[in-house]
């Protein structure tokens, strides 16, 4: 299924959101054209959506204008966070082809009226007056406290690679333009929802309560020395329902460095213990029980000076999750039960200790900023993952799930084939949740590496050792550089085909021996000989069907070969018993034991 596909599957529900009353959402399916239009504007709430995080339907409707009249401006969002006004130019193409290669030009956009808008006039140059749409625009935006302080950016959805920037400062009226073509679209809006990271967690605020605090505002903060320069370590106590509105709110947002993901955290002993501590005492023993909650920011400031008695505010920026997701998942869970009944009272008078480790920039010789590399960033959170003290054991597996390049292949995946690679647990929950994306969308990681490991020659090992065994032993040596990347998926194709076979009851399962039921790493690991870095992308899936169906015609043959082998009489052998010869074929056996690699090699499958 094409990134596209998934693209329409999203703008679909978006529609669905939309109350019948809203008829422009909901056409005649037939009616081609009042659809694409539908999902044009759908494409719209999709941004809105995505970037800043309006799940109702309504909140996003009231800011798009697109209509007769709207002086070019489709859509709008008054940004307060970063004190921004954002106007935004669609044109959505409605196929695949068109969307992902047709350019358009300049010629097609339409000229925008901001400045005219912006300065109060109601018309535009030719006297046609702006819709209600765009007068509610202005005052929503004159009424907005401190505009002085905002900027203007316009947001441009269009494939626009052959237009200067001079052709788009006239369009926009002089205002600087970001374009959304089908590359970005897919990568920051598509991957994002369906991953459940509907927007950044940049700056999250959180009420601390001083009423118990003996001196130093409720924190203690302490400056750490590591190879990478300065980090400030604070730590205070929180009320639960802080963290809980926040995990509430961002999820996989915040959790993007944690081994788990928000849905990953759902099935763990440990929770049902949290969640009684919490509900069944109306006193504060949680703040005794529970280890506490690591958090990483880029920037952290706390003021008890907010006009407020025995309270204080602490502001956290680009916030992440990496130890106590057990616990913030649960405090979640019992806030959205909290929100159905309006009831929040199990978290009154209740906190939890919490550790924020600040990032702090060093300075460079010419006295500006230096930005600590990314790599070298990462690295150090991935140790504090590891020593952090964990409420429950981590797996290697989940420790390996926020590997750089991990990351990388999960990303030139779903770029060239539209797949998603699930690192963790529960990763892509909202997508299937709301039916973005199907299950076969979705790469298994355990199933992925072990297809990964019968490519570079070792079927045995792939089908024989458990997860742990593997991301041990193998992880380095398979995910070193994306290079390999098109093989491995060129062998899924091969691997869930043979799945889709092993199904199929009209399949003759006699004709290709245990190849299905024990030996489909086998089959993959001869099938990617057959791969060429030359298949177009497009043709992986059915060129792999292709060679799995001319392989698995040789491998009745393969059987016979190695069954006569004397190196695999272990395996495969006869015995006489009161005159009576029994012949005896352990193949679950042999296709996870020492010799299948070996005569995989041997025998002629004539690719």
């Amino acid at each position: 299924m094409s990134k596209y596909t998934t693209l329409i599957k999203i703008l679909d529900e978006l529609r669905n959101e939309a109350p019948d009353t809203y008829k422009r959402y909901h056409p005649d399916e037939t009616d081609v054209d009042k659809l694409n239009q539908a999902r044009a504007r759908a494409f719209i709430h999709l941004f809105l959506k995505g970037n800043y995080g309006l799940t109702d339907f309504y909140e996003r409707e009231k800011y798009i204008t697109d209509d007769a009249g709207d002086g070019g401006i489709d859509a709008y969002f008054i940004d307060t966070e970063h004190k921004t006004i954002i106007f935004i130019q669609s044109k959505f193409r409605a196929t695949a082809e068109n969307f992902e290669n047709k350019e358009i030009t300049y010629e097609e956009l339409l000229s925008m009226d901001i400045s005219r808008i912006l300065e109060g006039e109601n018309q535009d140059v030719d006297g046609n007056s702006y819709n209600d749409k765009i007068r509610n625009m202005q005052s929503c935006i004159s009424n907005t406290e401190g505009i002085a302080r905002y900027n203007y950016k316009v947001i441009i959805f269009a494939n626009l690679q052959g237009c200067k920037n001079a052709h788009l400062k006239k369009l926009t009226d002089g205002f600087p333009a970001v374009v959304y073509d089908h590359e970005k679209c897919y990568k920051e809006l598509v991957f994002p929802v369906v991953a459940g990271c509907l927007y950044k967690a940049e700056e999250i605020s959180i009420s601390l309560s001083l009423a118990n605090v003996e001196g130093n505002d409720g924190r203690i903060t302490y400056m750490v020395n590591t190879e990478l320069g300065d980090c400030k370590i604070l730590v205070t106590f929180v009320p639960l329902i802080e963290i809980a509105k926040a995990m509430y709110k961002y999820k996989n947002s915040i959790l993007k460095y944690n081994p788990r993901c928000y849905l990953g955290l759902n099935n763990n002993e440990v929770n049902p213990k949290i969640m009684r501590t919490v509900i069944n005492r109306n006193t504060n023993e949680f703040a005794l029980y529970n280890n506490g909650i690591t958090i990483l920011s880029d920037d952290t400031n706390i003021n008890s000076r907010i006009g407020v008695r025995d309270r204080a505010q602490l502001i956290i920026t680009n916030p992440q999750i990496i130890n106590g997701g057990q616990t913030s998942y649960t405090l979640a869970s019992i806030y959205e039960t909290a929100l159905t009944s309006n009831d929040f009272s199990n978290f009154e008078n209740k906190e939890v200790l919490v550790k924020v480790i600040t990032f702090i920039s060093q300075e460079e010789e010419d006295g500006t900023e230096g930005i600590i590399p990314l790599e070298k960033k990462l690295s150090l959170i991935e140790e504090l993952s590891r020593a952090t003290n964990e409420q429950s054991e981590v797996s290697e597996v989940d420790r390996h799930s926020n590997d750089r390049i991990l990351i990388d292949y999960q990303m030139a995946i779903y770029d060239k084939f539209g797949l998603f690679l699930n690192r963790k647990d529960g990763e892509f929950y909202d997508g299937l949740n709301k039916k973005y994306i199907s299950e076969d969308q979705i790469i298994d990681l355990s199933m992925f590496m072990r297809i990964a490991l019968s490519i570079c020659g070792d079927p045995k090992k792939a089908r024989r050792c458990s997860d742990e065994v593997l991301v041990k032993d193998e992880f380095a040596k398979l995910f070193f550089s994306t290079d390999e990347c098109n093989k491995y998926v060129f062998g899924y194709f091969c691997y869930t085909y043979l799945q889709e076979l092993e199904k199929d009851s009209n399949f003759e399962n006699a004709n290709v021996g245990n190849a299905l039921r024990y030996g489909k790493y086998a089959v993959v690991s001869v099938v990617s000989r057959a791969f060429n870095p030359e298949i177009k992308l497009q043709s992986y899936q059915e060129k792999a069907k292709e060679k799995t169906i001319q392989v698995l015609t040789y491998w009745n043959d393969f059987e016979n070969y190695v069954t006569k082998k004397k190196e695999n009489d272990i395996y495969f052998y006869t015995t006489i018993e009161n005159g009576i010869k029994q012949v005896f074929h352990n193949f679950d056996g042999y296709y996870k034991g020492r010799t299948i690699n070996k005569d995989l090699i041997e025998f002629n499958f004539a690719l």
